[in-house]
């Protein structure tokens, strides 16, 4: 049967398709290592995130949401990643319910070495061909992307 409805799109599809599935096998799985800490994508994008917020100030939920994720699984990775002695939790002055969250000179050291890893292993390779497509155009491949989510029920509140 051929599949007519992709049209034109159907290589990129194919190559979403199968990053996403390879993607979503590994994500929650510790196989990674730093220091005998092991960890997975889903943790070290919500260490990542953390790190980020620094700058943002933004709310859990928030940052929740940019990486599409529910809060109840948030606050699970958040306190797997307080175990590890990865982050540090502790309550905002005068409150008994609003957490800071700040990530440890671990975490820190960990996320570098992970980077730099990252880059070199997985992203170069992808970020070498974006190079050839004009910058103009990176938002419209972030939107396509985001818009093929649409229908899925996942909200796009951080668009």
């Amino acid at each position: 049967m051929k599949l007519d409805w992709m049209g034109e799109y159907r290589e990129v599809v194919e190559a979403l398709v199968h990053y996403c599935n390879i993607y979503a096998a590994a994500y929650k799985k510790e196989r990674m290592n730093f220091q005998g800490i092991r960890f997975s994508y889903a943790q070290i994008q919500v260490l990542e995130y953390l790190l980020e917020n620094e700058e943002k100030q933004q709310n859990m939920s928030t940052i929740a949401n940019r990486l599409g994720i529910i809060r109840s699984n948030f606050t699970k990775i958040v306190s797997r990643l307080v175990e590890k002695g990865l982050l540090e939790k502790s309550y905002m002055p005068g409150s008994r319910k609003a957490m800071l969250i700040k990530v440890t000179d671990t975490g820190r050291a960990l996320y570098e070495a992970y980077s730099k890893n990252i880059l070199d292993r997985h992203f170069s390779r992808m970020f070498a061909k974006l190079e050839e497509i004009p910058r103009e155009f990176y938002p419209l491949i972030s939107d396509a992307l985001y818009d093929a989510l649409h229908g899925s029920g996942y909200p796009r509140e951080w668009k």
